[in-house]
């Protein structure tokens, strides 16, 4: 009990700070700029924006058509006579003369027909939904049902071209049954209808269809479309989905982070540093407020969406992974403009991880990778198992607790103002979890740690090329995976050396060599056969991981791999690890090359 009283009593004092970083004079300010943001707001939801009013000059010779292009705000109607019209319609941006359209030949010309275009199409509509005879003016109705894809992505492994099936021409079988209008099992009258439409012809079809994503409401149409209103589903809808949850995630992270550098910068963690309480309380307890908060805005957006509650189960982890990663940036950064520029590169890397892969949602199951394609999954009514729940959000769920274990061991008062480089500081905090006494020890547990964040790339890197042309994307993959799995495995052993160059005789380098290269070959298999089953059973999948079944080969490869890397490290340096790690690296991928060759050629 005394260590949840500890822990809530930092929460509150956290709670307490974030609420009081803004200055008294500065809060009146930020009241009335909030009240006049209200009421800005509100003014602009009455009487709409006008910032297009009068942008095209039209000319026409027929004042019905004056008064139906007239309702538009961004068309100045002139009714003039055909003769006064020059041959370049110039000072108008487009004239209908006779019923028949004439643009200037400018862009503003053009974009003034689009529009034209389009508010003749809605007029259209509303004279076919104001026909007595509704189903005489919409004679075809479409019923849209979303089937999942059958694509088999486990053929390609062994190289071989599958042919589609022969497919013949669809040919009618059967009686034509007839059906009256509406149908009984629509549920709806055509008054009904005739109001769905309506509705639809009065809203932007291009952005509905993505705040439809988020609508609760349904069409009392249901599934049925006319052919206007028919669009192909765009895989993009679930950019919605990114910005709705993630992006609120990532900006509540931004409080945690500033919090920590704030008190590095203005030496205002040495208090809380002094009391006799646990690092793991403290940070526990600091974190406890945004972790809440940013569960409570998941919390209500899925309540006001009427999605289920499940939607949240995929957020956890990404929750704690952004917090995790606020806390390790905040204790890195030197000031305020560096936690910027780090800050911002993270948000680009995790976002895309996040996006990319939940374009693929229902297509290939790479996206799965993403806890992302859960929601789209979830939001779309398609059911995902406990399997599925552990490919998406193990990497998160591991390498939260890796950076969170790293943060605990470095939070103190040597590591939190330094003022070193960015790269010192970061070789700094993994020796924080190097033991002098079992190094050994210690660099088989950092490579285990690094795995989580290799697969992590790797991933990354597949959902990126895996949809260029073959073998184009294979030999990409090769050489990306090849070379991010030896800079991270050569992490442990270049921080050692640097901590004690003195350690490295050529008996103990060869022994560290064997137990990091042990210890990624434990930890990427386990991990493997765990989580990425059915990522493995693709053709990108086998690229990434493979001689499963012949396990000393895996390890004399990274020992190999690691024997060139810690070598060139100790006989030149800190030049000898980057060349080192290339050499490593093209070793790799020749050891890839190799077991692929019997399908590349």
């Amino acid at each position: 009990m005394s260590a949840l009283r500890e822990i809530a009593t930092i929460a509150r004092w956290e709670v307490k700070k974030t609420f009081s970083i803004m200055s008294r004079d500065l809060l009146p300010v930020a009241i009335v700029l909030f009240i006049l943001l209200v009421a800005v707001t509100g003014f602009a939801a009455q009487s709409g924006l006008h910032i297009q009013d009068g942008m095209y000059r039209l000319a026409t010779d027929d004042p019905q058509v004056a008064s139906l292009f007239a309702s538009d705000a961004r068309f100045s109607v002139y009714t003039v006579d055909p003769a006064t019209i020059p041959p370049a319609i110039a000072p108008y941006d487009i004239a209908i003369v006779d019923g028949v359209v004439y643009t200037a030949g400018t862009d503003k010309g053009k974009s003034a027909q689009k529009t034209l275009e389009r508010d003749y199409t809605k007029y259209k509509a509303a004279v076919y939904t104001s026909a007595d005879d509704l189903f005489a003016a919409y004679p075809l109705w479409i019923d849209t049902q979303t089937v999942a894809s059958e694509l088999n992505f486990s053929s390609p492994q062994a190289g071989r071209f599958v042919p589609a099936p022969p497919g013949r021409n669809p040919v009618p079988q059967g009686p034509v049954e007839e059906i009256p209008t509406p149908s009984p099992t629509l549920g709806v009258t055509q008054e009904d209808i005739r109001a769905g439409l309506v509705a639809s012809s009065s809203q932007n079809t291009q952005v509905a269809r993505y705040t439809d994503v988020l609508s609760s409401q349904k069409s009392v149409m249901g599934t049925f479309v006319t052919p206007d209103q028919l669009s192909p589903p765009l895989p993009f809808d679930s950019i919605i989905l990114v910005f709705v949850f993630i992006f609120p995630l990532y900006f509540t992270s931004q409080f945690f982070m500033m919090s920590i550098m704030n008190e590095r910068i203005e030496r205002q963690g040495e208090p809380l540093l002094s009391t006799p309480v646990k690092t793991a309380y403290i940070i526990t307890g600091k974190m406890l407020p945004y972790f809440f908060g940013m569960l409570l805005i998941c919390a209500v957006l899925t309540l006001y969406i009427r999605a289920p509650l499940t939607i949240l189960l995929p957020l956890v982890p990404v929750i704690l992974f952004f917090l995790a990663s606020a806390l390790v940036i905040g204790m890195l950064a030197r000031s305020f403009k560096e936690l910027s520029f780090i800050s911002i590169f993270f948000s680009t890397v995790a976002t895309s991880y996040l996006f990319f892969p939940s374009i693929f949602a229902n297509v290939h199951v790479i996206s799965l990778i993403s806890p992302l394609t859960l929601i789209v999954l979830t939001l779309e009514g398609t059911a995902w198992t406990a399997a599925d729940y552990c490919y998406a959000t193990v990497l998160f769920w591991l390498t939260s607790a890796v950076l969170f274990y790293i943060a605990a061991r470095n939070f103190n008062e040597e590591r939190l103002f330094s003022e070193k480089p960015l790269l010192p500081r970061c070789r700094e905090f993994l020796a924080g979890a190097i033991s002098r006494a079992h190094p050994y020890v210690s660099l088989f547990c950092i490579a285990l740690a690094t795995i989580p964040f290799v697969f992590m790339a790797q991933m990354m890197g597949l959902v990126v090329l895996f949809n260029l042309p073959m073998p184009l994307s294979l030999v990409l993959l090769i050489v990306f995976a090849a070379f991010v799995e030896e800079a991270a495995k050569a992490a442990g052993i270049y921080t050692l050396f640097f901590l004690d160059p003195a350690f490295f005789t050529t008996k103990r380098l060869v022994l560290a060599c064997a137990a990091t290269a042990f210890s990624f070959l434990v930890g990427e298999k386990l991990l493997l056969f765990a989580t990425l089953a059915e990522i493995t059973e693709s053709v990108f999948g086998n690229v990434l991981f493979l001689s499963l079944g012949v396990i000393w080969l895996p390890f004399l490869l990274h020992f190999a791999c690691l024997l060139i890397v810690a070598f060139s490290m100790k006989r030149w340096g800190r030049i000898g690890a980057a060349a080192g790690i290339v050499a490593a690296g093209i070793l790799h991928c020749g050891y890839n090359l190799y077991f692929l060759s019997g399908w590349l050629t």
